[in-house]
């Protein structure tokens, strides 16, 4: 099983990412990780990255869908991962479509998790707020004003996606505001019936 999850920051994507690792057994690759990892074990595309975080510049599109592309060919993903953070854009998207299609794979669904701006803004603010009154540090992605700058670095790259896919057909969406439990069982029906469809599109011998 190959997934993306869509959505904004604060949308829930790793609380559900690690219920399907958790349920289904498929490693969730975040960009991050997977970038730490490959600096640490020296590989060829971890040593460009490398060289250009210590320049203090942004990693290209080129070197993370390397990593990615090499990520993907660990033995722990034979049955499958979750993308987590990638793609971020177009460009990104169409390079995941040409890595999979290189080894004969497809992605089996890709799942927005749909949320209300408004009310996400007040989730983040009162996070916020419940740990300064508990004498605790606020996170820096709990801030209201990185908060909303992420939220719309996210609709300025990454919302194009949401078109992206369900021109292609592969787009499904969840209810993202729905209680955790909910969101799970809605992720896990459409899991279901794209397991069904593909069994039945399958050739008879």
């Amino acid at each position: 099983m190959r997934l993306i999850l869509l959505g904004p920051p604060g949308a829930g994507k790793g609380t559900q990412a690690q219920r399907l690792v958790e349920k289904h057994g498929i490693p969730q690759l975040s960009t991050g990780d997977m970038l730490r990892a490959a600096v640490d074990a020296g590989t060829e595309v971890g040593k460009r990255a490398k060289a250009v975080m210590d320049a203090g510049e942004l990693v290209s599109d080129a070197i993370v869908n390397a990593i990615v592309a090499e990520r993907i060919d660990q033995a722990d993903c034979a049955r499958g991962f979750i993308l987590d953070g990638y793609p971020r854009t177009l460009a990104q998207a169409d390079a995941v479509q040409s890595m999979l299609a290189d080894r004969s794979l497809a992605l089996n669904a890709v799942i927005e998790l749909v949320v209300d701006d408004r009310a996400l803004v007040g989730r983040i603010v009162k996070r916020a707020e419940e740990a300064k009154a508990a004498g605790r540090p606020v996170r820096k992605d709990d801030i209201p004003e990185v908060f909303e700058e992420r939220l719309r670095e996210y609709y300025k790259k990454t919302a194009p996606l949401i078109g992206y896919y369900y021109a292609k057909g592969m787009l499904k969406s969840v209810d993202g505001m729905a209680e955790i439990e909910t969101v799970t069982s809605q992720i896990e029906s459409i899991l279901s019936e794209t397991v069904k469809r593909n069994k039945v599109s399958q050739p008879v011998d």
